[in-house]
């Protein structure tokens, strides 16, 4: 079963500072048919005006994995990580028992765009911890790439959750093939560009949630950036 949601049934607000584009409930926004999809809690689509951004406030209990799209995001935490993460990166801080951040663009001169996507815990009561990977964009090309997994192998980041996030990258006439395992979900979002997905054609940032869909083939006429969660 598949669901196509296009991008403008996202609820967007524009704060001046910020303008966001909310798959999900979050904060004053609330449809209870539209609060989760399985483990997956919050994604946000962000633009930050230059030099602005959230400052230092408390997470508990979340996943929380930002994947810059263009500029550069600045964090600081109370564990004492401060990083800039930009494009080609992906940040993920497990909030834990309780971790207080800020997250700000970096740039003093230009807008950065940021996914913000949180995640409900395998394990509830562990200790808050931080971690900034990169990966090889070369390896995107025509291929799902794993950049956030469970147990961070192949230099991915870790998550406590049974869950994989892959981008990708897809040339014009291309095809990538993704076998999903029996009982599973899937979130797949076109990033840029736009795309095929069983038949779906989907543009610029739509998305679709699928649940018993054992198989996907996803297909470009024109070059594309996709991202894929598989999700328990």
């Amino acid at each position: 079963m598949m669901k196509h949601f296009p991008a403008s049934a996202r609820h967007s607000v524009d704060l001046g500072w910020l303008r966001s584009a909310m798959s999900f409930s979050f904060g004053e926004y609330f449809d209870p048919d539209n609060s989760s999809f399985g483990v997956m809690r919050v994604l946000n689509d962000d633009t930050i005006a230059p030099g602005r951004g959230f400052g230092a406030h408390p997470h508990s209990e979340m996943e929380i994995v930002t994947i810059p799209l263009t500029g550069r995001l600045k964090h600081e935490d109370n564990l004492g990580n401060i990083e800039v993460t930009s494009a080609g990166e992906v940040q993920r801080m497990s909030a834990g028992t309780g971790i207080i951040h800020a997250e700000y663009n970096d740039s003093d001169t230009e807008e950065g765009t940021f996914l913000q996507l949180w995640f409900m815990p395998k394990e509830r009561g562990l200790a808050p911890s931080y971690e900034m990977v990169s990966y090889d964009e070369a390896k995107l090309q025509n291929a799902l790439l794993p950049v956030v997994t469970p147990d961070g192998a192949g230099d991915t980041a870790s998550i406590n959750q049974d869950m994989t996030i892959y981008l990708g990258r897809l040339q014009p006439g291309r095809r990538i093939f993704f076998n999903q395992k029996t009982g599973r979900r899937a979130f797949v979002m076109v990033l840029e560009g736009n795309l095929n997905v069983n038949g779906i054609a989907m543009g610029p940032k739509d998305s679709i949630r699928a649940e018993f869909e054992p198989d996907f083939v996803l297909s470009a006429e024109e070059s594309a950036f996709v991202m894929l969660i598989d999700l328990p």
